[in-house]
């Protein structure tokens, strides 16, 4: 029998934990960690295509940006080309982490990292109204200036008072550029790191050229669309919670360990799951579902290797209870 395929987007955490500052050793470990749960999947005879976030990491290439430009006169690099320093800084780290974890379990495969561009509409109403932030943290007379200067739109910060971010567009992707070749290898049993931080942003203009956009994409929702595309058989996100939940955090809450597209659909439109938070996740999982996918999961990485892990959600009941 074929080996089954699978796309396991890494969530943030599992590079980089809240209450750390981000040094490359932190990120090492947290991302070994992490990578050593995928070893059951492995085990399992799992193909296996990984993507990964990259908010903290392209946050900080925005920020070494402006700081360049301020401080030594550097030309400051548009957003499509910092999502692609992260794809090949972060992929690069996941890679070498993941031939690590292997050597020691002595599991021989190649592990290949391709820096992906996805592609987007530029007519998407994210580019008429954006609202993902992104980079530092400026005064409003800063703000105003850039804003001038390089036609940067800013919004308020809510828990800073007097602060303003600079906000893009985050369009709905449509198409994952190389998706065959993704597949291909993956099928070939190479683990493929593709699609980090949901791409690298790009549109096709009118005379079929490729065109950056000064966008970013949800990770998972990228990584749905490649599992999709390259016609994996399962889809897996790895957050930092173990289960979904219903009514979260009050007095009835509930753990749903088995969800069919019906009923997930409608605790998705009844405001079950945060907005920017959770409500991706689903959405991400239910397009797997509606376009073939046969299992979306949705689990904290250290809950993988368990016989019984996470959240499944498939198009009937009956079709998972393992």
């Amino acid at each position: 029998m074929e080996n089954r395929l699978a796309v396991v987007a890494l969530g943030g955490n599992a590079l980089l934990r809240g209450d750390q500052t981000g040094t490359i050793e932190e990120q090492e470990q947290n991302t070994t960690e992490t990578l050593e749960n995928l070893v059951f999947l492995i085990n399992e005879g799992y193909n296996l295509v990984l993507t990964h976030g990259n908010g903290p990491q392209v946050g900080n290439i925005l920020m070494r940006n402006d700081a360049g430009e301020q401080l030594y006169g550097i030309a400051q690099m548009p957003v499509d080309i910092c999502v692609a320093d992260s794809q090949g800084g972060i992929g690069y780290m996941i890679e070498r982490m993941l031939r690590n974890v292997l050597n020691k379990h002595k599991i021989v495969k190649n592990v290949i990292c391709i820096v992906t561009q996805v592609i987007v509409d530029i007519n998407d109403k994210a580019f008429s109204d954006p609202q993902k932030r992104v980079g530092k943290i400026y005064s409003k007379e800063q703000a105003d200036i850039l804003s001038s200067k390089k036609g940067w739109i800013f919004k308020e910060e809510i828990k800073i008072q007097g602060g303003f971010r600079r906000v893009v567009p985050s369009p709905v992707p449509v198409g994952v550029v190389n998706d065959s070749i993704i597949g291909d290898l993956a099928r070939k049993g190479n683990i493929v790191i593709a699609a980090g931080g949901g791409g690298v942003p790009v549109y096709i203009d009118e005379n079929k050229d490729v065109r950056p956009a000064e966008a970013v994409i949800d990770k998972d929702l990228a990584s749905a669309l490649l599992a999709t595309q390259i016609g994996a058989d399962e889809f897996y996100i790895l957050t930092d919670v173990p289960y979904i939940y219903i009514n979260y955090m009050k007095p009835d809450q509930q753990i749903k360990e088995f969800l069919n597209y019906k009923d997930t659909l409608k605790y998705l439109n009844e405001g079950q799951f945060t907005k920017g938070s959770m409500a991706p996740k689903i959405e991400a999982c239910l397009s797997f579902i509606k376009n073939g996918g046969k299992k979306s999961v949705i689990t904290e990485a250290f809950k993988l290797a368990d016989r019984k892990y996470g959240s499944k959600i498939t198009m009937d009941y009956e079709d998972d209870r393992r």
